[in-house]
């Protein structure tokens, strides 16, 4: 017996579809503009880190494709109980990952590189269980790719260094951090 389902194959394509359009106005349509700054500043972080242009827009296409994806999913209520107690269970991660940056920003001397980095990582495999049978493995090297970009500590060293470069571009992030936690968005 054929398992043919319009409604899987309708998903399918607004996935592919929208994964072959990963720009800035096609994610505005599933991220708010204070989240469209913060991707920006990661930009710019990832720009000046890594100083590879390429590399940097990779990693934050990479970023847009995956949170698209996953407001489809979202959407099309594709998630079992399972996997929302698991996306409940992310959330909460990114909203302790998201104060103790802001935290680490706020107060001096108080930054630790290990921290972050383990949250960053610790978030980016809730996430993998959570899309394991509904992304392929490409969107889970998408993940890999920005989850482990991010967690690098040398990097997160450079983004908190009081005098270095990078500050600028984290007073901002922690700024739309503040936002989205103020409005209940993470």
């Amino acid at each position: 017996m054929e398992t043919f389902s319009s409604k899987d194959m309708a998903l399918k394509a607004q996935k592919k579809i929208l994964s072959q359009m990963a720009t800035k106005s096609v994610a505005q349509m599933f991220i708010d503009e204070n989240s469209s700054e913060i991707l920006d500043e990661l930009y710019r972080v990832s720009k000046e880190y890594t100083r590879n242009r390429t590399e940097a827009q990779k990693v934050v296409k990479d970023l847009i494709k995956v949170v698209v994806k996953i407001a489809v999913l979202f959407r099309h209520n594709r998630f079992n109980d399972d996997e929302l107690q698991l996306a409940q269970t992310f959330k909460k991660k990114l909203h302790q990952g998201a104060m103790t940056a802001i935290s680490f920003h706020e107060v001096d001397f108080t930054f630790d590189k290990t921290i972050l980095s383990v949250i960053l990582k610790e978030s980016r495999d809730i996430l993998l269980k959570l899309v394991n049978t509904h992304l392929t493995a490409k969107s889970h090297g998408r993940i890999n790719h920005v989850f482990n970009h991010y967690s690098d500590e040398e990097l997160l060293t450079q983004l908190y260094n009081p005098s270095g470069s990078l500050k600028p571009h984290l007073t901002k992030i922690c700024n739309g951090l503040n936002k989205l936690l103020e409005d209940g968005t993470l």
